[in-house]
Parts: structure tokens; sequence; C-alpha cells
């Protein structure tokens, strides 16, 4: 009897703790750890494990300070693409062209420029070599300023020499002006000159190519001057000057050598009479002729 109840107390201290671990096992505020889920498994990179909340914080520090390194690079091109990049352009033109009378002149410009899009420094000069003559040279110092999009406003010293005068062969003068681009995209010289003997002068170049093909190009233009005042001993007559409208076919072999036809009506007011030049009256004339141009 004392072995029955002893086996009935036994089975029943066996039930009451089996039923408590089973309510400890469910209870949803028990404080034993609970084993790690698939999707939160530790990474583990060299000899350094890393939770990936910690690799998700980390990241948005990586992508600012890529981003701010893009960003650097992007504002140092942005620089060299808009006033901050030196460059260089130089142009060699020579044509040769004749009037109705079969007489002959040969015009050569060369012209280089360099510095960016904000500040530059042309260098231009002129030569006209009429035939039985000696030649006759312009030559322009220029500083540009960029004042706007399309246009840049000049000034600089202003060199004449023409050997043909027996008197004032060389001459410096002042000059201002604005270079850009007018409406109707055309390319656009304006400056005013001042020099010795009350010398006062004005000129005007403006020109657009008009593209028939890739490498067929029309250009028509326009050259005049205007003579304000001038007491010089070679002293031309005021108002137009001279003037020559033209049109120009040329063919660009590439973008560095470009061969050309030319053909203009031309004006030339004539000249004052003086102890050093009888007077000339005004003449109207065609000329027609080719040259060559190059780019580099």
């Amino acid at each position: 009897m004392c072995i029955i109840n002893l086996f009935a107390m036994s089975t029943l201290s066996a039930s009451l703790l089996l039923l408590s671990g089973q309510s400890v096992a469910q209870d949803p505020h028990h404080s034993m750890p609970m084993p790690q889920q698939s999707g939160q498994a530790i990474e583990v990179r060299g000899n350094h494990a890393q939770h990936p909340q910690m690799a998700t914080e980390a990241q948005p520090v990586v992508q600012q300070q890529h981003s701010a390194s893009n960003n650097l690079t992007a504002h140092k091109e942005h620089m060299k693409e808009h006033g901050g990049q030196v460059y260089q352009q130089t142009t060699f033109e020579s044509k040769w062209l004749r009037n109705e009378d079969g007489e002959g002149i040969l015009k050569s410009e060369f012209e280089t420029r360099i510095g960016t899009d904000e500040n530059k420094v042309f260098i231009k000069i002129h030569a006209d070599l009429a035939e039985s003559q000696q030649a006759e040279y312009d030559a322009k110092l220029i500083y540009s300023r960029m004042v706007s999009d399309f246009w840049d406003v000049q000034a600089g010293l202003r060199y004449l020499n023409n050997q043909n005068r027996e008197v004032d062969q060389e001459q410096v003068g002042a000059v201002i002006g604005i270079h850009g681009l007018a409406p109707y995209f055309f390319e656009t010289d304006a400056y005013l000159f001042v020099g010795q003997d009350q010398q006062v002068s004005f000129s005007l170049e403006t020109e657009r190519d008009v593209l028939l093909t890739q490498k067929l190009i029309l250009k028509p233009y326009l050259d005049l001057n205007i003579i304000f005042s001038d007491d010089s001993n070679y002293a031309q007559k005021t108002g137009l000057s001279t003037a020559q409208l033209g049109l120009e076919t040329r063919y660009e072999i590439n973008k560095k050598v470009m061969p050309f036809i030319d053909v203009a009506y031309g004006y030339k007011n004539g000249q004052e009479e003086t102890a050093g030049q009888p007077s000339l009256a005004s003449e109207n004339e065609w000329l027609y002729g080719a040259g060559i141009r190059f780019k580099f």
C-alpha cells in the first residue's frame, strides 16, 4: 500500500513539473534569449564581424562621401567648360583679288587669340600688297572681356605701317569696340579708332555662314569704314570711306584647310588734296578672286 501511494505521488510530481515547463516555454515575456532568425545572420568580413544593421547605417556615410567627390569633379569640369579653361586658336588667310581693269591685290590676314571664355587677348594683322606698290600693314593688340553670352568688349592699340608714304609711314593709335554674335548669327566686329592728327574712324565687319552641305559653305559678308575726321598728310574724305559687300564660297577639306572663291562689289570714297597727295574721286568696282584659309 505504501509503495502504491509513493508511486502515485511521484507520478503527480512529474506531471506538475511537465506542466510548469510548458507554460514557461509558451510565455511571451520570458527573458531567456531566443535563437536568431536566418534573415539576421551576422555578416563576417575578414577578421571582423559586422551586423546588418551596422552596415545599413554606414551606407549613407559612404554614399555622401561618394556624392561629394562626384560634385567636386563635376565642378572642376564645369569650370573648364564655362570660363575656366585656357585655349588658343590661330587663323591665317590669304587671297588674291582682281578688279575689272585687271589690277590685282594680295590680301593676307593673321589672327590669334588666347585666353579663357571671359578674358582673351587678340593679335590681328592685316596686310595689303597691290601691284607695283609696297605692302601696307594694320596690326592690332586687343584685350577682350566677355560682358554677355554673345558679346565681348575690346580695347587695345593699333599700329599702321605704309611704306608708300613719304612721311608718317608709321602711326600708333587706340582702338575700342565690340566683338560677338549679332541676331541671326552674324559674327560682328565693330571698332572705333583714334589716332594722331585728329584721325577718328569707325569700321564694321560682319559675316554669316550658310551651310549648303557639311563641307560646302556660303559666307555673305560686309566690310565698311567711316571717317569722322582726318587732318593728316594723307587725309581721307569724311563720311563713308570704303565698303565691300561680298559672297565667299568655301570648301572645307577639313576644319584646318579651307580653300575658297570670293566675289565682291566695292566702293571707295577717295582722298582729300593735301601737300602729300592729289585729290581722288570716288569709284566703284567689282572684285573677284580665290584664296585659302588655315585654322590651327
